[in-house]
């Protein structure tokens, strides 16, 4: 297994912990639909929330939430969509956040920018 990939799960289990401890329900971890994953989805109270989250282990590539392009936020949109065709879940409301982790170390940065879209 290739380190990004140990890397990428290191900060998925990170974010999912936290918003687990803030009282956010966790539904599905690395969804995969036709056409690309959906890394968190979860329960904000009523509201459900696709979360990608971006991990860098140093600042050489930039900050970690620079790598969610339009591209990449159209296709969370239509796979959120699917997602919702295959679940009986009727949220009041949708959005998408994105969690930047920075890792130095044995430390780890979180920023959680919401509603991205």
């Amino acid at each position: 297994m290739a380190a990004k990939d140990d890397l990428g799960r290191y900060g998925e289990e990170l974010v999912a912990r936290r918003l687990a401890a803030a009282g956010w329900q966790v539904l599905d971890r690395n969804w995969r639909g036709t056409r690309g994953e959906l890394d968190l989805v979860a329960m904000d109270g009523s509201e459900l929330v696709v979360v990608e989250v971006k991990t860098r282990s140093g600042p050489g590539y930039g900050h970690p939430a620079e790598a969610v392009t339009a591209a990449k936020l159209a296709r969370l949109r239509r796979l959120t969509g699917q997602w919702l065709a295959e679940h009986d879940v009727r949220p009041a409301s949708v959005r998408v956040d994105v969690v930047a982790v920075r890792t130095d170390r044995d430390d780890a940065r979180v920023e959680h920018l919401r509603g991205v879209l």
